[in-house]
């Protein structure tokens, strides 16, 4: 096949070519930030053997997400989104540039490493939460889906296939080698954005217009304005909800993962690898299939299917005994998870005015980090007490009572587009 025929395959025109200069840097920054996957942690664990420590650097580059998430949201609605963008990814390539300096210098410390960390995780709040607003405004609505569902599958096989085995290969060469090529993956994303102003939106879309036409009022008046917009949206408060318990059940059981399946399934580190590989393999294949799903299936019976199904994986693990019985559940997972990423976000763009995107997506970034934080820290307590697969029985159990809470109401929140919008 030509190459212009690979192209419009996997891009397609009709999403437009500032679309296509989006998911360029959507590609770029994604393998940067999986290079950074590994290579952060084999660096952390380089300068301390403390479980402590260690934890506390995968925490401080989650808290900024808590700590200025909202304020993110409504500087994504009321400034250049496109410029916001670039600075934050710029200066997500000098925090990186700057750990390269100190690990060539030989200063690098722990102490250092973990300012790194908390400093990238700032700028990836700001990127991240406005990065998300710009593709509702370069492609017709009707195209949301598929544009979504390009970006979530650059997000998978770049961050979690590519990214990370690149990584620690560099690393295992030289400590400085992954950093050196995640600033100038970052950077690169940098330039791929800058291009998206040449080109004009296609018909349909909304177009990278100031999403407010002057900033006279003070940021929390913008943030208190998008919370009542979200309280007063039933659908979009009900999705947002929905996602934070089951970000919550979710990181309690996979807080222990690496425990239960080294005591419990008795696997050793390559088997734990598996475990995770495994779910970007699902992943893949919940790629493929994606298309004829959407096209077969209502957006309810997708979501529910999909929740349906991460209440009967947490039962599947709990009950499993065998390694390769919880690497095929595993596949399983990533395939209905990139499923669900894809249609819950279709639904949320689709059903929140280009003027609250910024704010909205950030409470929803916010619902799945901080679920992600008080998950984590359930998980270990009821472990502790009641063992390893403890965390997936309150997995199962929390998952299931909120979908049968739910389970109605996802009729309406497929259609969330056509609900009253409330006034801010």
């Amino acid at each position: 096949m030509p190459v212009n025929g690979l192209l419009e395959r996997a891009v397609p025109q009709r999403l437009g070519r500032p679309y296509r200069w989006l998911l360029g840097a959507a590609w770029t920054s994604n393998i940067g930030d999986g290079i950074a996957l590994a290579a952060g942690p084999l660096l952390v664990a380089s300068q301390t053997s403390s479980a402590l420590l260690v934890a506390l650097a995968a925490l401080l580059q989650r808290l900024p997400w808590l700590l200025f998430g909202l304020w993110a949201g409504a500087l994504a609605d009321r400034l250049d989104r496109r410029l916001v963008v670039m600075v934050a990814n710029a200066l997500r390539g000098v925090v990186v540039a700057m750990l390269c300096v100190a690990i060539l210098t030989g200063e690098v410390t722990i102490a250092v490493v973990m300012v790194v960390m908390f400093l990238y995780g700032t700028a990836e709040v700001f990127a991240d939460t406005t990065s998300q607003t710009l593709l509702p405004a370069l492609v017709p609505r009707k195209f949301l889906s598929l544009g979504t569902h390009r970006m979530q599958a650059a997000f998978l096989t770049c961050n979690q296939l590519v990214g990370p085995p690149v990584g620690a290969f560099l690393f295992a060469l030289g400590t400085v080698f992954p950093f050196v090529l995640q600033v100038v993956c970052v950077l690169l994303a940098v330039v791929l954005v800058a291009r998206i102003s040449r080109y004009p939106a296609p018909d349909g879309a909304p177009g990278l217009a100031l999403p407010r036409t002057a900033a006279t009022t003070h940021v929390r008046r913008d943030i208190g304005e998008g919370l009542r917009w979200i309280w007063g949206n039933a659908p979009v408060r009900t999705l947002a909800l929905v996602i934070l318990v089951f970000n919550v059940t979710w990181a309690a059981a996979w807080s222990v993962l690496v425990l239960w399946s080294r005591d419990h399934l008795h696997m050793s580190a390559l088997g734990f690898g598996l475990l995770t590989t495994a779910s970007a393999v699902g992943g893949l294949v919940g790629t493929a299939l994606y298309s004829r799903i959407e096209r077969r299936f209502s957006l309810a019976a997708i979501m529910r299917a999909c929740l349906g199904l991460e209440v009967a994986t947490h039962l599947a693990l709990a009950l499993t005994r065998t390694g390769w019985l919880a690497i095929l559940i595993m596949v399983e997972f990533g395939a209905y998870a990139f499923v669900w990423g894809t249609v819950s976000t279709t639904v949320r763009q689709r059903a929140v005015p280009q003027q609250f995107q910024g704010r909205v997506g950030s409470v929803y970034m916010m619902c799945v980090f901080g679920g992600l934080v008080a998950g984590q820290a359930l998980g270990g307590v009821i472990a502790q007490h009641w063992g390893l697969t403890a965390p997936f029985w309150f997995a199962f159990a929390g998952a299931g009572v909120t979908l049968a809470l739910v389970w109605r109401s996802l009729g309406h929140i497929a259609h969330a587009d056509a609900a009253p919008h409330p006034r801010g």
